[in-house]
């Protein structure tokens, strides 16, 4: 739906997609006064907050699980394939992760008056630097893709990402669409 032609609920996608984009800003400030590991834990803390509330939009809903599936991914991952790194490593990939999605909204949020075409492009660009950086080379493809290969998700990102340089490729691949 988000690069469809205009529709009636473009405007509701708009203000939800904005909600999305303010409420990560709001985390990436806290960042910048919160210790180790509490980064990490304030940004799942609010993810799973928002996947709880049955009130809350759906769009900010599926945000939200996607980024709570995705921390406890690397946070097992993390145990499993790197049991002596620290609890910084996982909060700049969390926080990173959280850029990411931040990015993304913001990305697509932008594009919403552009031709289907280019947004397409966006929403490629985001896939292909998640589905290109993986942290940890999982095998279990089913698992890792079950995000991406669905067609009817907005966050169509790989589990198994290294989220420090996927918000790089991310930001060199729109850099090459504009």
């Amino acid at each position: 739906m988000l690069y469809t032609e205009k529709t009636t609920h473009q405007t509701t996608i708009d203000f939800k997609m904005k909600k999305i984009f303010l409420s990560a800003l709001f985390l990436l400030s806290l960042s910048q006064t919160l210790s180790a590991q509490e980064i990490y834990a304030e940004i799942r803390r609010s993810a799973q907050a928002k996947v709880s509330d049955t009130s809350a939009d759906m769009l900010v809903r599926q945000f939200s699980m996607f980024k709570l599936e995705a921390l406890n991914y690397l946070a097992i991952k993390m145990k499993e394939e790197f049991p002596d790194s620290t609890a910084e490593l996982l909060d700049k990939e969390a926080l990173s992760l959280n850029v990411f999605i931040t990015n993304y909204t913001r990305s697509l949020v932008e594009s919403r008056t552009m031709p289907a075409n280019h947004q397409k492009k966006i929403i490629r660009a985001y896939m292909d630097a998640s589905y290109s950086n993986p942290l940890f080379n999982d095998n279990d493809t089913e698992m890792v893709l079950a995000y991406f290969n669905d067609a009817n998700s907005l966050t169509r990102f790989s589990l198994d990402t290294d989220w420090r340089r996927a918000v790089l490729a991310a930001k060199a691949a729109l850099e090459k669409i504009k």
